[in-house]
């Protein structure tokens, strides 16, 4: 029961415009970063400053009218880059909500939904041009769950984890829910690929990609990248959860490369300072351990370096990779579950940024509210 065909609002017309600048750039993450495997260069960030919430983006009090394509409640909000656009991903979204109610709870419930923004002034918040809609105008899923009841064995939901472009496809990984478990803890079935060819109108599943449900690549964060003069989409995975490590793997950045399995090679460690390369999962490695739940992964300008924000159930952190496999520092508490009560899901984008790179901005969901808030913090440099 997968409904395929989606509008978009038309504040702003996306298939003229999308399409035109999408081909100026071979994916949506950024420019490529060329890799230096270097393990050695020192670690650059020493703290995080002036962390501010800005602005609620979604829900009641928000800064968007979300009520006229009935969101109420929703969470998550990674980001994609289309061209001059960004299309914001959120998760199970309720067009009606008790005020009284804590986390998703609602009516008119979608597994997911988008809004599209050309917003390029992140310092007051972000204003949502548009949404992908049903025929009544009103915000509806890429790709519905089946919702089944939690613990029947089969999908509860379908949840966004992070989109990506190339050339004039737009995909976006996610996650399908077998089963939500204790706070922090769900299982899954499989994560898989949607794509819209035609500059966000309609959305379909792409076939034959899917990664097993107790793997470690559920969850995705996705960069790209320049190695040995190939481009690269490097995808940092973690399990279902919040409490698994981060592994890596990497595929060229091709349509006909994203939409064969076996293109994808995953990160099975280092030999002579290089990464090594295998196209069978069980070699993956992990890069980073620890509980990360919801992680982000952007290049910084600023400090020269990766950085990864992710939250552990309790707060938000922020750290820092020499290379994409690491070495990766401590994590620097980035904002503190007792200053904002059921935080998760900092999630960047290397389009906001001021300052040079030095302030960075990012989505927080709040688990109380079921809504997406928008943030910054200020890099603490050690020169």
């Amino acid at each position: 029961m997968h409904r395929e065909n989606r509008r978009i609002h038309r504040t702003v017309s996306i298939a003229a415009s999308a399409l035109a600048v999408l081909t100026v750039a071979a994916c949506s993450t950024g420019e490529a970063v060329t890799i230096d495997a270097d393990p050695d260069k020192p670690f650059r960030l020493s703290g995080v400053s002036n962390v501010t919430e800005i602005a609620q983006l979604t829900g009641p009090d928000a800064i968007n009218d979300t009520a006229s394509v009935s969101v109420a409640g929703t969470d998550l909000g990674s980001m994609v880059n289309v061209g001059e656009r960004t299309l914001f991903l959120f998760g199970d979204t309720f067009g009606e909500r008790d005020p009284e109610s804590i986390g998703g709870q609602g009516e008119f419930w979608r597994s997911n939904v988008a809004a599209w923004s050309t917003d390029d002034d992140p310092s007051d918040g972000i204003t949502f041009d548009g949404w992908v809609e049903d025929d009544i105008g009103l915000a509806a899923a890429l790709i519905e769950g089946d919702h089944d009841a939690n613990g029947a064995g089969g999908e509860v939901t379908k949840i966004p984890t992070h989109g990506f472009t190339v050339g004039e496809t737009i995909y976006v990984a996610y996650m399908s829910v077998r089963y939500w478990g204790d706070p922090g803890a769900w299982d899954a079935n499989h994560s898989a690929l949607i794509a819209s060819r035609d500059g966000g109108e309609t959305w379909k599943p792409v076939p034959d990609v899917q990664w097993p449900g107790d793997s470690g690549f559920i969850q995705f964060s996705v960069a790209g990248v320049r190695d040995e003069g190939r481009d690269y989409l490097y995808i940092w995975g973690i399990p279902a959860g919040r409490f698994g490590d981060v592994r890596l793997m990497r595929v060229p950045a091709a349509t006909a490369d994203v939409e064969d399995q076996g293109a994808y090679e995953y990160f099975a460690g280092v030999a002579s300072d290089r990464p090594m390369w295998s196209h069978d999962i069980d070699d993956a490695r992990p890069v980073v351990e620890g509980t990360i739940g919801e992680h982000s992964v952007m290049w910084s300008e600023y400090l020269e370096r990766w950085v990864m924000t992710y939250s552990d159930a309790g707060n938000a952190y922020i750290r820092e990779g020499v290379t994409p496999w690491g070495p990766w520092a401590e994590p620097i508490e980035l904002v503190s579950v007792g200053d904002h009560q059921g935080l998760y899901s900092p999630y960047l984008n290397p389009r906001y940024v001021g300052d040079g790179g030095k302030t960075i901005y990012f989505t927080l969901s709040l688990w109380g509210p079921y809504n997406v808030f928008w943030f910054s913090a200020e890099l603490d440099r050690a020169d």
